[in-house]
C-alpha cells in the first residue's frame, strides 16, 4: 500500500505544514511499497527497451514513464503515445513538436527513440526518470487531498522549466495561459477574474504583464524562480483560492437560507 500525505489543513497553514514535513514525507511515500515495487521494475527493464513500440508493450514501464511527465491518464492512448515516441521531436513537424501540450514533448526527448541508440539504454536514464516519477507521484497522492496544494508543489518545476526553454517574455505567458492548472495559480495570485479567457488573446497578455509587474514588480514569468518571489506567488495563489471557497460557501448558504424562508408554513 502506498503512503497517504498527512495534510491537516488546507491554504496557507496546510502549505507551511507540507513544506515543514515534505522531505520526510516524500521519504515515506518513496519507500512504500506500491512505488519501490514499480521503480524496481523499471530500473531492471528499461535499459533493455529501445522502440517506441516495446515502451507501450510493456504497461507497468509505461505507467512509470508517463507518470514521471504528469502523464498518468493517457496509458490507454496508446497509438498517440506510440507515435509521439517515434517521431521524436528533432524533426520541427514532428507531432510532439506541433501538440500544445509540451508534457510530450519532455517526454519524447527525454526517451530520444529517434536516436541511435535511444536514450533508454544510457546507464543514468532509469535514475533520472524514476526521480521525476517520485516526486509527481507525491504530488498526486497531496492532490488527492487537497488540489490546491499539489498545484503549489508543482510551480517550481514548472517555472523552472520555463527559465530553461529561454522563451521570450510573450511566449512564456502564453505557454502559460495555455496551461489550465498553471493558468489558475497565476490568476488567482494576480488577482484576474476567470472571464479574462474569454477576451482576445493579446488583451489577456497584457492584462497578465501589468498585473505581475504591478503584483509583484516584475513581468517575465521566468523571473518567479526566486524563491523569495515563488513563495509569494504561491501564497497569494492559496489565500485568494481560501477566499474564493469561502465567498462561494457563504453564497451556497444564503441561497438555501433564502429558499427555506421562502416556503410557506406547513402549519
Amino acid at each position: 500500500m502506498s503512503f497517504q500525505p498527512i495534510l491537516p489543513i488546507g491554504g496557507n497553514a496546510g502549505w507551511t505544514f507540507l513544506r515543514t514535513t515534505q522531505d520526510a514525507q516524500q521519504e515515506a511515500f518513496n519507500n512504500s511499497s506500491v512505488i519501490a515495487r514499480d521503480t524496481d521494475y523499471f530500473r531492471e527493464k528499461i535499459g533493455e527497451i529501445q522502440t517506441a513500440e516495446e515502451l507501450v508493450a510493456d504497461r507497468r514501464l509505461l505507467s512509470v514513464a508517463l507518470g514521471a511527465f504528469g502523464l498518468d491518464d493517457d496509458i490507454n492512448n496508446k497509438f498517440y503515445i506510440k507515435t509521439v515516441l517515434e517521431e521524436g521531436v528533432i524533426d520541427p513537424e514532428s507531432f510532439a513538436n506541433r501538440l500544445s501540450d509540451k508534457r510530450y514533448f519532455a517526454f519524447a526527448e527525454a526517451f530520444g527513440f529517434e536516436l541511435s541508440p535511444p536514450k533508454s539504454v544510457l546507464s543514468d536514464f532509469s535514475d533520472k526518470i524514476i526521480a521525476q516519477y517520485k516526486d509527481r507521484q507525491f504530488e498526486v497522492a497531496v492532490g488527492n487531498q487537497d488540489g490546491d496544494l499539489r498545484l503549489a508543489l508543482s510551480i517550481e518545476r514548472e517555472v523552472a522549466s520555463i527559465a530553461e526553454q529561454g522563451l521570450s517574455e510573450d511566449v512564456a505567458w502564453f505557454t502559460i495561459m495555455g496551461n489550465a492548472p498553471l493558468r489558475r495559480v497565476f490568476e488567482l495570485a494576480l488577482g484576474l477574474p476567470s472571464e479574462i479567457a474569454t477576451t482576445d488573446i493579446d488583451r489577456q497578455l497584457e492584462v497578465f504583464v501589468n498585473k505581475a509587474e504591478r503584483t509583484f514588480g516584475v513581468s517575465h514569468p521566468a523571473d518567479f524562480q526566486d524563491p523569495g518571489l515563488q513563495e509569494k506567488l504561491i501564497r497569494n495563489f492559496l489565500f485568494r483560492s481560501e477566499l474564493a471557497a469561502s465567498a462561494a460557501s457563504t453564497t451556497r448558504g444564503s441561497v438555501a437560507l433564502s429558499l427555506l424562508q421562502s416556503q410557506a408554513p406547513l402549519f
